[in-house]
């Protein structure tokens, strides 16, 4: 059995606060087992002039920690499963996904502030979120914002926005929970894949027995899912794609959103099956959606 561990993970407060997580569980069920952190600033992390999908999308997040696999710097890395690339190289495998936090959106006012301000924008870092909230504020201006957790509540603060639109998820870890002025429901703003779920990724031919118990059933099917299906439609962290998908008493309910570019619409459509046949349930409604989309349709 390894004798000692060492996991990477991106250097903001939320990335090593999650990383910390998995560090505690490998502690606490196999305490002959070193572990360390290892933290870096990924590409992603430092480019914050321009959206994601101007400087290569979602696997700006994930290269430094990759290489740091491949290279056996580290044994696996942890990351927020939605800022994870749709493709996966087979050297790097995903080990296990976490319980889901609250996938949802929320909405976050300046500190001590309780109605949104119309004449400041609304800060939000993708089309998927921009696109919803057309519907909710259909006269508020959104406008980008970049950086991690902190900095973006740092400059809502200071008065350059009306709100944030953020994931529940890593505000609730950081135990900031008291910032979230309004959830929206999944109806209203579906959530990214894999929103709220931390997964785990190690190096093709290690040993990772001693995360044998971490995994969570439920999660690992609504992820697959949810990343099937993006995948199928080629959608990366700033393309409109979206998915959620819920487990209830063993069967998957994947609902799923596509992005009309010809005329800025987007339709949303769900799915029902066996959790076992997660992944194929995510490319059926992709392909279903796809096919609707291209005959102009509303499912």
């Amino acid at each position: 059995m390894t004798t000692k561990i060492v996991i990477g993970s991106r250097e903001s407060r939320l990335a090593v606060l999650q990383s910390r997580t998995v560090e505690t569980y490998i502690k606490n069920t196999n305490p002959q087992i070193q572990v360390e952190l290892l933290t870096m600033k990924t590409t992603g992390d430092r480019i914050l002039d321009r959206t994601l999908d101007k400087i290569g999308g979602k696997g700006l997040f994930v290269k430094e920690l990759d290489r740091a696999l491949l290279d056996g710097r580290t044994d696996l890395s942890v990351h927020s499963l939605k800022d994870m690339p749709m493709e996966i190289p087979e050297s790097l495998p995903l080990l296990a996904f976490s319980k889901r936090e609250d996938p949802r959106d929320v909405l976050v006012l300046p500190e001590g502030v309780k109605e949104l301000d119309r004449s400041k924008p609304i800060g939000c870092s993708s089309l998927r979120r921009t696109l919803q909230l057309k519907k909710i504020f259909p006269d508020a201006e959104v406008k980008s914002i970049r950086g991690n957790l902190q900095t973006r509540l740092r400059k809502l603060d200071e008065g350059g926005y009306s709100a944030l639109v953020l994931a529940a998820a890593g505000l609730i870890r950081l135990g900031l929970e008291n910032r979230i002025s309004r959830y929206f429901t999944t109806e209203e703003i579906l959530p990214a894949a894999g929103q709220g779920i931390l997964a785990v990724q190690g190096r093709e031919g290690m040993d990772y027995s001693f995360l044998e118990e971490y995994g969570d059933p439920d999660s690992w099917a609504a992820g697959q899912a949810e990343r099937a299906f993006v995948r199928y439609l080629d959608g990366g962290c700033s393309s409109p794609v979206a998915a959620y998908g819920e487990i209830r008493e063993g069967a998957l309910f994947l609902t799923g959103l596509y992005y009309r570019e010809e005329d800025g619409t987007y339709i949303k459509g769900s799915i029902s099956g066996d959790a076992e046949e997660a992944e194929a349930l995510g490319a059926a409604l992709a392909e279903r959606l796809k096919e609707s989309k291209e005959k102009g349709e509303q499912i």
